[in-house]
C-alpha cells in the first residue's frame, strides 16, 4: 500500500461517511496508532512467511463480524466511562505526536543534507514560515483589522495561503534544492507489478494458510479497539456541551459505518481509517462561530455535511493534480503538522492546568477547578495525567506499541479508583467535569433533576 491507496480510500470512505454518519463533523483519515499497527502486522506476516496484503483481508472480515456483534449488543455504552480524564490524555498524546514528528522529520532532513547547508537552512525556514503565517492568520480572524466577513475568509483559508507563500519562496530561491511532495500519477496501485485492486483472500502468489485465517481475529480485535477508542473519544471531544451543537451523536451508527467500511476496504488493498482527532478538532474550530467582545464565547457550530464531503472529494481529485502538488515543499507541510499539533492544544484543560504549574495563584483562571480546588490538589491531578501520558508515550515508542490501546483503557479504572480515595467527589466534579460549566446546586429557575438521564 502507498499514497494512491491512501488517497482513494480517504476520498471514497470520507464521502460515504459524511453522507450516512450521525456526526458528519468527524474527519476520518489514517492515524499514527493505525500506522504503528500496520508496521507491526507487516513484520509479523513477513516473519511467518504469509502475504501481508492477504492477511489484511482476513483481518477485515473479522472486523466486520466484531463490529456487528458489538453494535448489536450496544457495546458503545462503554463510552460513558471515558471521562474527560482519559479524553484529555488521548488528545494531548495525539497533539504531541504531531509536534514531535514534525521536528523529527526536520532533523532527518538536516542529517540527510548535512553537506548542503543551504538546503537544510531553507527547509527550516519553509517549515517555520508556513507555521507562523498559518498561526498568524488564525489569530487575525478574531482581530480588529478589516471587515469581519473578509477577516474570517482570510482566517479560514490561512493554511492554503501559507502553503502558497512557501511555494513562492521556494521557487524564487533557485540555488537550493528542497524535497517536494511525492504524488502518484493516475488511479493505479502503488506497485502494479505486485497486485491489482482486488485481493484474492485465498492468496495472491502463494496459498494463504488456514490457521492464519482463524488467527487473524487477534489483530482484528486490536484494530477494532484502536478505531473504537479514536472514533468515540474524538466524538466526545467534538460533542462537548460547550460547543452547543443542536443534535447528538450516533455512536453505534458511526462505529458501524467506520469499521464496516474498513473491513470491506481490505478486499481492495486500501487502508482502514478512523476518526482523526487533530483534523476533526480543527474542522470543528473552523465551523465554530464565536461571540464578539473582550472574552469571546462559542455561540454555535455550523453543523452540515458539505465541508466534509468537499474535503474528501478534493483529496480524491488531488491524485489528478500531480503537476501542481509536486511543487509543494515537504518541509512546508511539516509546518502545517506543527500548526495542527499546537492549535489543537488550545481548549484542553490538561494543557491549561500544566501551564498552571508555573503560574502564581493570583493569575489562576476563574474556572471552577481553579477556584474551588486547592492549588496542590490541582497540581497532583495534573501530574497524574502527565505520568499517564509519559507511560503511553513510552509504550508507543517501544516494541510493544500494539499494547497502546490497552494501556489507554487502563486510565478509565484509574480515574474510578481515584474518586473518593485520592480526590473527593467535589474535587473530581471540578477537575473532571464533562461540561465546561460545573453545576453545584440548583440555580434560579433551574431544576437539578434535568441533569438526570431518562431511563
Amino acid at each position: 500500500m502507498g499514497v494512491s491507496e491512501l488517497m482513494i480510500s480517504t476520498c471514497v470512505q470520507g464521502v460515504i461517511f459524511c453522507i450516512l454518519a450521525a456526526q458528519p463533523i468527524l474527519v476520518i483519515g489514517f492515524s499514527g496508532p493505525l500506522l504503528v499497527f500496520e508496521e507491526a502486522f507487516y513484520g509479523f506476516c513477513k516473519s511467518q512467511g504469509v502475504e501481508y496484503i492477504v492477511g489484511r483481508v482476513w483481518v477485515g472480515i473479522w472486523l466486520v463480524i466484531i463490529v456487528v456483534v458489538i453494535v448489536a449488543a450496544e457495546g458503545s455504552f462503554l463510552v460513558r466511562y471515558i471521562s474527560r480524564f482519559t479524553q484529555e490524555i488521548f488528545s494531548v498524546l495525539i497533539s504531541l505526536i504531531f509536534i514531535y514528528e514534525t521536528f523529527a522529520k526536520l532533523i532527518r532532513v538536516h542529517i540527510l543534507f548535512l553537506s548542503y547547508p543551504n538546503t537544510a537552512l531553507l527547509s527550516m525556514c519553509l517549515m517555520f514560515g508556513c507555521f507562523f503565517i498559518a498561526y498568524f492568520l488564525r489569530r487575525f480572524k478574531t482581530g480588529h483589522f478589516l471587515p469581519g466577513p473578509l477577516r474570517r475568509i482570510i482566517g479560514d483559508f490561512g493554511v492554503p495561503i501559507s502553503i502558497f507563500f512557501m511555494i513562492a519562496v521556494d521557487i524564487s530561491i533557485e540555488d537550493a534544492y528542497t524535497q517536494k511532495l511525492v504524488v502518484p500519477k493516475g488511479l493505479t496501485v502503488s506497485n502494479t507489478s505486485a497486485r491489482g485492486w482486488i485481493i484474492n483472500p485465498m492468496g495472491e502468489k502463494i496459498e494463504f494458510p488456514i490457521w492464519m485465517m482463524v488467527a487473524s481475529v487477534v489483530p482484528a480485535i486490536l484494530v477494532f479497539i484502536l478505531i473504537f477508542l479514536e472514533s468515540q473519544i474524538t466524538t466526545l471531544i467534538v460533542s462537548k456541551p460547550e460547543r452547543k451543537m443542536v443534535k447528538g451523536s450516533g455512536f453505534h451508527l458511526d462505529l458501524l459505518i467506520l469499521v464496516g467500511m474498513g473491513g470491506i476496504s481490505a478486499i481492495f488493498g486500501v487502508p482502514w481509517l478512523s476518526a482523526a482527532t487533530v483534523r476533526t478538532v480543527t474542522h470543528a474550530n473552523a465551523l465554530t462561530v464565536m461571540s464578539k467582545g473582550p472574552k469571546p464565547e462559542i455561540e454555535k457550530v455550523v453543523e452540515q455535511r458539505i465541508s466534509g464531503i468537499l474535503v474528501a472529494l478534493l483529496v480524491g481529485v488531488s491524485i489528478l493534480m500531480e503537476p501542481i502538488l509536486k511543487m509543494i515543499p515537504m518541509t512546508a507541510l511539516f509546518g502545517i503538522f506543527l500548526y495542527m499539533g499546537i492549535t489543537s492544544l488550545s481548549g484542553i484543560q490538561l494543557w491549561d492546568r500544566t501551564l498552571l504549574l508555573l503560574t502564581p495563584k493570583k493569575h489562576f483562571p476563574t474556572e471552577a477547578y481553579a477556584t474551588r480546588v486547592k492549588p496542590l490538589r490541582i497540581h497532583l491531578f495534573t501530574l497524574i495525567q502527565i505520568v499517564c501520558l509519559v507511560i503511553l508515550w513510552v509504550v508507543k515508542s517501544s516494541t510493544v506499541s500494539l499494547a497502546l490501546p490497552f494501556v489507554l483503557i487502563l486510565t478509565i479504572p484509574l480515574r474510578i479508583l481515584m474518586t473518593g480515595r485520592l480526590f473527593t467527589e467535589m474535587e473530581m466534579k471540578c477537575l473532571d467535569a464533562d461540561d465546561a460549566k460545573v453545576t453545584f446546586e440548583e440555580e434560579p429557575g433551574e431544576d437539578v433533576y434535568t441533569e438526570s438521564p431518562l431511563p
